[in-house]
Formats: structure tokens, sequence, C-alpha cells
């Protein structure tokens, strides 16, 4: 299934811009497996929406690699709402829905307030994306955002923002040490209010 993806990925996702072509040599290690290592730090049987899913990460290899998840993928352009529905319809996978939205803009979003995880990858400022991340986690659940190597000063630069937002102070977690040979940075802000 996920050869399929990266098949879809290398194709249409680069004819319709959603990927440039020079990432198709980089397809697992630097998108499909970047991202699906988060299926780490993410508890069995979670609700997941992802916001800003683009042409479908991390939410479709989290999907892929854990069936017992249910994925809302969030998205708002057409172009690539339209390509995540051929994409969910061609891999066969029940436990992903596509919704054509934003994550600020709430009545969009099914999960508003019920997610038990908000995921992200190349979004916007922690900041920012907290924002609007938190607001579509219950109470008791987290947003993971898969961020690159400066993730920690993120954190310390936005700290203001992310509390006024309602989250915690925050932690990074390193993933994917034994499929990576550059491991992933996640950080998890829980919803304290």
């Amino acid at each position: 299934m996920a050869n399929l993806y990266a098949e879809w990925l290398a194709g249409a996702g680069i004819e319709r811009g959603l990927i440039g072509p020079r990432e198709v040599s980089r397809l697992w290690d630097r998108h499909i497996l970047n991202s699906a290592v988060l299926e780490e730090v993410i508890p069995e049987g979670a609700r997941v929406v992802d916001v800003g899913s683009g042409a479908g990460l991390p939410g479709l290899p989290l999907a892929i690699a854990r069936p017992d998840l249910e994925i809302q993928l969030l998205e708002p352009l057409l172009r690539r709402t339209t390509f995540l529905n051929e994409v969910v319809a061609a891999l066969e996978l029940p436990n992903v829905e596509v919704v054509r939205g934003r994550a600020e803009e709430r009545e969009s979003v099914v999960a508003v307030g019920g997610a038990d995880i908000v995921t992200s990858r190349a979004v916007a400022p922690l900041g920012k994306l907290t924002r609007w991340s938190l607001p579509l986690v219950r109470k008791g659940g987290s947003m993971r955002a898969l961020k690159g190597d400066s993730v920690a000063e993120e954190l310390t630069r936005d700290a203001v923002e992310i509390r006024k937002a309602g989250g915690d102070a925050g932690r990074v977690e390193t993933v994917g040490d034994a499929v990576l040979g550059e491991p992933t940075h996640v950080v998890i802000i829980s919803r304290a209010k």
C-alpha cells in the first residue's frame, strides 16, 4: 500500500504540483517514512486530524502504518482534496476521511474539540499552528507537529503564544531512529485549558 502511495506522489503528485520533481529520489526517507514514524507517539485507536494535509503528509503514511487510527485529512485547497480523495479511494483506506476546510475556520472541521491528536507537517510557525490546532483537540488531547532541527528554539520563541492558545509548555520527541538516517522531531503540545 505504501508503494502505491509513493507511485501516486511520484506521478500525479508531481503533475499537479503537490511535490517538486526533485523530491522523487527522496520520497521514502524525507516524506513517507519521515511521516510514518509519527506513529511511535500516537496512542492506539486515536481520532486524528491532520491539519494542512497537502499531498497527504503525514496523514496518509500514518493511516497506512496504523489502520487502528481514525484520520481526518484537513486541507483547504480543492486540487489537493481532489488528489487526496483519489488516493484514499485507490488505497482503499476506510479509516481516512478527506475534509476541505481550514483549521482556523472551525465550522468546516468535523472533529472540532473532538480529536485526540492533531498532526501537521510544514504548515506554519509553531505559535500560529498551536492557535489553529488546539481548538480541534479534546480536553486531555494534544497536537503533534513534525518540525525541523530548530524545533526547540521555535518552542521557546513561541512560548507565550502557545500558552495563550491553551497549550502547555510542550516537549520535543525524536522518532524514527531505527528506520531513518536522520530522525524526525515531533513537538507535542497538550491542551492545558
